[in-house]
């Protein structure tokens, strides 16, 4: 993380519930790529449900604040 904005209070692996949803069909599966990639420290993951590449929570910590975009991953959002 850079000196920029303060992180969340969850864990990077929890996003934010608007951003994917506790009851989402392919949860489990989604937080799964989403840990496989940070522990491999790739910046993201393709998403099973959609096939795009969505970043990690640890690659977004480290541009230093929220970009605004909607990141499902964003460890600013609060």
């Amino acid at each position: 993380m850079t000196d920029g904005e303060p992180l969340a209070d969850r864990g990077p692996d929890e996003p934010h519930p608007s951003r994917l949803a506790p009851d989402h069909p392919r949860r489990a599966e989604i937080l799964a790529a989403h840990h496989a990639a940070r522990t491999s420290g790739a910046d993201g993951y393709t998403d099973p449900a959609t096939g795009y590449l969505v970043m990690t929570s640890d690659y977004l910590a480290g541009r230093g604040a929220c970009c605004h975009q909607g990141c499902r991953h964003c460890p600013y959002l609060a």
